[in-house]
Parts: C-alpha cells; sequence; structure tokens
C-alpha cells in the first residue's frame, strides 16, 4: 500500500481537459467512514474501499478503517485539523478533479458522514460542474456514533421531540455565526460538531438566548473509539469540566435533557456488555 502523508509533494497528471485526457474521466466515490470505530463501517462503505486503487482520506480517518484498502492501492492524506491544513479544500476539490480528469477513479474517504459538516456537498459540487460522476455512499455521523456509544439517545418522548446539528467553528471576527434563539428552545437536543475551541461563547449564548444555566451537557470524545470519554455536566460548568478533564478534539457538545438519562443508559450498557 502506497501512502502519501502530504499531499502538497504529490504531483498528479497534467491538468487537462476532459476532452483531452486519453479514455473516460474516473469516477469518484464520496465515502462516509463512520466515527472511528471499523465495525461501524457500512457494507458498501467496505466494499468500495476494497474495490479502490486511490484513495484521498481525511484526519478523522482512523488506520482500523484504512485496513480494508487493498495493498496496492495508493493512499494520499488530505486531512484538516485546527489551523492546520494539509491542503485547503479548493486545492482537494482540484486535486480530485485532476486525477479524475487524468482516468484514474478514486475513493474520497471523510470521517462521520461527508455530507454532515464534511464539505462533501461542496466536493459533489464541484465534480458535478466538471463533468465527472460521482456516488455517494453515507456513513453512521459523529453524533450518531457519540450518542449510541455514550449512553445518550438523541431523541426522548419525554425529553426531546426536535435534533438539531450545529457547529461551532468561528466565523468572521471571532464570531460563532449560529441562530442562538433557535438551539436555545426547550425539549430539544442540540448537537455541536468543531466546538471545544468556542465552548464557552456557547454555553454563555444558550444561557443568554433562554436554557437554563442547569440544563444539562455532555462532551464526548473520540466517539466509538478506545479511547472515548463522556464528560456529563451542566452548561454553567460544562467549559470547566472541559479543563479540569482535558479534553481535546475530535469530540461533540451535546445539550439537553436526554444528557441526564446517561448515567442510567450507561449502567445497563455495561451490565450488558456492550
Amino acid at each position: 500500500m502506497s501512502f502519501v502523508e502530504d499531499a502538497r509533494w504529490f504531483t498528479p497528471p497534467p491538468t487537462a481537459d476532459v476532452s483531452d485526457a486519453p479514455g473516460s474521466p474516473g469516477r469518484v466515490t464520496l465515502v462516509g467512514a463512520g466515527p472511528g470505530d471499523p465495525e461501524l463501517l457500512t457494507l458498501r462503505a467496505v466494499k468500495a474501499l476494497r474495490g479502490a486503487r486511490l484513495v484521498l482520506y481525511d484526519h478523522l480517518v482512523s488506520k482500523e478503517v484504512l485496513r480494508y484498502v487493498a495493498e496496492d492501492a495508493d493512499l494520499i492524506y488530505v486531512g484538516k485539523e485546527a489551523s492546520q491544513h494539509t491542503l485547503p479544500q479548493e486545492s482537494i476539490i482540484d486535486l480530485m478533479v485532476r486525477l479524475a480528469r487524468s482516468g484514474r477513479s478514486m475513493v474520497r474517504l471523510k470521517g462521520g458522514d461527508g455530507f454532515i459538516f464534511g464539505r462533501g456537498g461542496e466536493e459533489a459540487q464541484a465534480l458535478a460542474d466538471a463533468g465527472i460522476g460521482f456516488e455517494v455512499v453515507p456513513g453512521i455521523t459523529a453524533a450518531q456514533g457519540a450518542g449510541a456509544c455514550a449512553g445518550i439517545p438523541l431523541t426522548h418522548r419525554d425529553h426531546a421531540a426536535t435534533l438539531v446539528f450545529a457547529t461551532g467553528h468561528l466565523r468572521g471576527e471571532n464570531e460563532v455565526a449560529l441562530d442562538w434563539e433557535a438551539l436555545a428552545r426547550p425539549r430539544q437536543t442540540v448537537v455541536i460538531y468543531m466546538g471545544m475551541g468556542t465552548l464557552p461563547v456557547i454555553c454563555e449564548q444558550l444561557v443568554r438566548h433562554g436554557l437554563p444555566a442547569g440544563t444539562p451537557a455532555a462532551l464526548v470524545e473520540q466517539a466509538s473509539l478506545p479511547g472515548q470519554r463522556c464528560i456529563t455536566g451542566t452548561l454553567q460548568d460544562l467549559p470547566a469540566l472541559a479543563q479540569q478533564h482535558r479534553v481535546r478534539p475530535p469530540a461533540l457538545i451535546v445539550v439537553g435533557e436526554v444528557v441526564a438519562l446517561q448515567p442510567q443508559l450507561m449502567r445497563g450498557m455495561q451490565t450488558t456488555g456492550v
């Protein structure tokens, strides 16, 4: 298996129009790798990985998942971490298009589900605009993995009739551009991706817009992986708990009354050996 650890040093074939490339352009399969545990891959994802000869993969794709790729395949790392991008998104898209136009089919492998805060929609748009065929293999998103593995039901008839996913990334002048009033509604569960760097702001704004400071909240770190941790508390004390326990990305923020069920569900899961 051939690894390219940094896509900046990978030289793809020269850029060419589809009409100029020998033969037909390659096809791209956009695959969601799930939250990390390889047993949570879909059968369709495993089939795509086993048949791939070229894989472009992200930072949150575990080594265990990559073991499903054939030994003679080429792997190119194009991962992005906070403030540390191997390639900017535009360059990743350009690389995919150039490779496909040269005739190479590939798997574009993303953690979780590529269409849920994975920028898979942007990549699909670019492929469609370039006239390159593609298919999408959905994955179990991180929120589903975190809820199931940490004992937090994301919906519950008694506690949460609505489920909201949001991203905690900074936008513009150090601003988290979210609809705080919508996120602070009662009887719902809010799962915030990529929010560890803005956790104090998130908790403060949710309380300011109407949620009680005592609303149950949790941090789920490395969901579904051997190092998984779930830290529970309230909106008021969650930032301090994050510092105390040194929680690091990848981690999700879960807010809502369903978090209060976590101790009970975890006891049952541990008793049955889940």
